[in-house]
């Protein structure tokens, strides 16, 4: 589904003549044609997610580079890019409902402690891949494995 909605906005993008819609659709087919390549398979809409989540997460990183380094030309683009990419994702979860969800998987496998702290991010992470970042959800996991939000 996502494949098709980002087929059609890239018409659309080249009728309407929006040349940063252009390039961002364009990249972001592009990075999940590398993906389905080095995976070997066609993507399914959780893996396509994941491929822009991570197109997201550098730009959010870039921003920040950027904004260091006092270039706010490149911010601009980055963000204009960024707002773009986001209208893929789905709505981001909140810190509550990764506690929620974590619990959940926590208590479906009977994690323990620190040392099951794997097994719990590897049923977890495809359940929200998308919907929330990779260093939120291993920061809940660990400080629920820790004790710390009992």
């Amino acid at each position: 589904m996502l494949q098709e909605k980002l087929a059609a906005d890239l018409k659309d993008a080249m009728k309407s003549g929006d040349k940063t819609r252009l390039e961002v659709v364009r990249m972001l087919r592009a990075s999940i044609k590398n993906a389905e390549i080095k995976q070997q398979k066609s993507l399914e809409d959780p893996d396509i997610l994941g491929v822009i989540a991570k197109e997201a997460k550098q730009r959010r990183e870039s921003i920040a580079e950027f904004t260091k380094g006092n270039r706010q030309d490149l911010v601009a683009k980055e963000e204009a890019e960024l707002a773009i990419i986001i209208g893929y994702l789905p709505e981001q979860i909140s810190r509550e409902e990764i506690i929620t969800a974590a619990r959940q998987v926590i208590e479906e496998i009977g994690a323990r402690g620190p040392s099951d702290k794997g097994k719990v991010m590897q049923k977890l992470m495809p359940q929200l891949k998308g919907k929330a970042e990779g260093r939120d959800i291993n920061e809940t996991v660990t400080e629920l494995l820790g004790g710390s939000l009992d």
